[in-house]
């Protein structure tokens, strides 16, 4: 069965996210995978992580799909989360793909996608995104998302001062 609900603001994001990792049943330790685009996607990314940083996870962020550059997402005192630790060897429970990885223009192709989610086979699939970037580039007909959440900026304000 497929649910869908809708949420105003950043808790809007953060609370069923997080709500929906603590029905896993995930250990402390469990690894929780991020991939998305250096810059762009790692403060979102970094966002996340804080509101599920009681419950444990190791927290990993991958630049684009290359598990290669793999870097541990630590608590950093009177920061929050943060992209900053070494290498990390990955074994995810969870993957979460950003939604910056399907703009145009990226290297990474929804089958690209689909490959790594079937390497590591048995993890939950999460996508994040904003302003259906994964429908809009064709994901959801190759990509199976356990839970994703897609959020709108709209509209947005500008004031400048003269």
């Amino acid at each position: 069965m497929t649910r869908k609900e809708t949420y105003k603001s950043v808790p809007g994001i953060l609370r069923p996210y997080k709500e929906y990792l603590q029905t896993l049943g995930l250990k402390n330790g469990d690894q929780i995978v991020y991939y998305g685009c250096v810059g762009t996607c790692t403060p979102f990314v970094e966002l996340l992580a804080v509101a599920i940083r009681g419950l444990h996870p190791e927290q990993v962020f991958v630049p684009l799909l290359d598990e290669t550059k793999a870097k541990k997402i630590l608590s950093v005192d009177d920061v929050g989360m943060q992209v900053s630790g070494g290498p990390a060897q990955l074994n995810p429970k969870v993957l979460v793909f950003m939604g910056g990885l399907a703009m145009p223009n990226m290297p990474v192709t929804k089958e690209d996608v689909k490959a790594l989610t079937q390497r590591h086979a048995g993890a939950k699939v999460i996508g994040v995104c904003f302003m259906s970037m994964f429908e809009k580039a064709g994901w959801l007909d190759e990509v199976s998302f356990d839970m994703m959440i897609d959020a709108t900026i709209d509209p947005v304000t500008v004031t400048w001062m003269d």
